[in-house]
This record gives C-alpha cells, sequence and structure tokens, in this order.
C-alpha cells in the first residue's frame, strides 16, 4: 500500500500564537514531528498556511506546501495538500504538527489498521489506566469500541457510564479508552468526509470524527501504550523541555 502523511500546521493559533516554530531542545517543534513521521512514512509533507513554517521546513530539508488560510479543520487542509501534490495513494495520514512526541510505533499501528480491507478511517486509542481524574477530564476524549476494534463512539463525558459504582471505583470496572488524535484516511473517504456538512452529535461535543460515524463511516482503533505530550500552550512548551531534559 501507497500512505502518505501531512502534517496540517497553522501560525495563528489562539492560546499560542506560532507554537510550530516555538523551540523546543535546540529545534522548531515542526521540526520534530516531520523527523519522527518521515522515519516511518517516506513521503511526509508539512500542509501550512503560512510562508515562515514553509520557510522553515524547507530550510531543515523538510517536504513543505502552502493551503489556503479558511479551512475549519486539519482535515480540509491535509485534502487540499494531497490534491495538491498529487499521485496515487491508498492512505493519507494526519498527524498533528503540535506533537513531537509522537511515537514511531504509533504510527505503525495506525498504517496496519488497513491490513483489513473494511477499515476505511483509523485512529488510536490508549488505555486510561486507573486515573480517575484523566478519565473525568473533557479535554481528554474517551472512546468505546466494539469487539473487532471499531468506534463506537467518542465523548468528553465520562463512558461508559457504570452503574452501581462510586467514581472512584469505575476504572476498576471498566478499561476507559483515551483517544489520540493521530488519523489515517483511505484516500477516497478523505475526499468525501471534507465534503461532509457538520452534525449535531459534531456540534454538541466539538468532536470532528463524530461527522464520520454519524454519516455511517467506520474508524478502527489501533491500541497504544504510549502516552503522547500535545503542546497547546506556552506553559506545555515548558514542561516539554523540562521533560527533554529528563531524557538525556
Amino acid at each position: 500500500m501507497k500512505f502518505i502523511a501531512i502534517i496540517p500546521a497553522r501560525y495563528a493559533s489562539t492560546r499560542f500564537p506560532g507554537k510550530p516554530l516555538a523551540t523546543l531542545a535546540g529545534k522548531p517543534v515542526i521540526q520534530h514531528v516531520y523527523e519522527k513521521v518521515s522515519s516511518v512514512v517516506a513521503d511526509t509533507w508539512v500542509a501550512t498556511d503560512d510562508d515562515r513554517i514553509f520557510n522553515t521546513v524547507e530550510a531543515f530539508g523538510g517536504k513543505a506546501i502552502m493551503t489556503r488560510t479558511d479551512h475549519k479543520s486539519g482535515t480540509d487542509r491535509i485534502e487540499e495538500a494531497v490534491e495538491k501534490i498529487g499521485g496515487e495513494w491508498d492512505v493519507v495520514i494526519n498527524v498533528q504538527g503540535d506533537e513531537p512526541f509522537i511515537h514511531t510505533s504509533q504510527i505503525e499501528t495506525v498504517c496496519r489498521c488497513f491490513d483489513d480491507p473494511s477499515t476505511e478511517i483509523a485512529t488510536l486509542g490508549k488505555p486510561f489506566g486507573d486515573n480517575i481524574e484523566a478519565i473525568s477530564n473533557p479535554n481528554s476524549p474517551k472512546i468505546v469500541i466494539d469487539k473487532r476494534g471499531y468506534a463506537l463512539y467518542f465523548s468528553r463525558s465520562v463512558i461508559p457510564y457504570v452503574r452501581g459504582k462510586e467514581a472512584h471505583e469505575w476504572a476498576l470496572s471498566y478499561p476507559f479508552l483515551k483517544h489520540i488524535g493521530l488519523y489515517a484516511y483511505r484516500r477516497n473517504v478523505l475526499k468525501e468526509v471534507t465534503r461532509l456538512p457538520q452534525g449535531t452529535l459534531e456540534t454538541a461535543e466539538s468532536l470532528e470524527q463524530l461527522r464520520w460515524l454519524e454519516n455511517g463511516y467506520r474508524i478502527k482503533v489501533g491500541q497504544t501504550d504510549i502516552e503522547t505530550i500535545g503542546i497547546d500552550t506556552p506553559e506545555d512548551l515548558e514542561k516539554a523541555e523540562e521533560y527533554v531534559k529528563g531524557l538525556v
């Protein structure tokens, strides 16, 4: 199968403007992401709407492509990028540009989901373990899957509700699964989902993947035991820098 990876990267961020260019361990955040992804997927590109990001990627030897500024989601941006790049691709992988600690095994796991010919879209889940505080955090979406590993639903709420148990017992009663925002799509499916109107579930939860479920697409969930550290704020960058220092 032919895979292409697209890393959408915007300069304008409400909580952290310019974060793809922020320095982490001596390199821009976007370079960390690019190097991890390109070590697994040879055809890796950064899709951006900003000359500064474009120029930075090309300066460190990466491949970048300019896209429109008016995209409402990273999914829309990667669709435009793949169209512009051209070529015949079986699967398009979408890796967030603010995930410098994405692990190569996680990318490989998502790719392997397409060994199943019925997989249309793939993503990742990670067991929460017994951390009820993390399970209850609405900023950590939960996934419920079926016995074949396909997503039944994603929610910011704690799902499923564990009846007859106190909250502190929930994690011992059900294997709650955290959603990791790494996606891959069959090429034709990516084209289709970017044309879908926003649905009521997505509007309610503010989770784009619910638009796909609501329209009948199947999402295969690969599992990982590795925690990723996303960078959404300057404070997250400081924590990431401390984390890197701890690895040395």
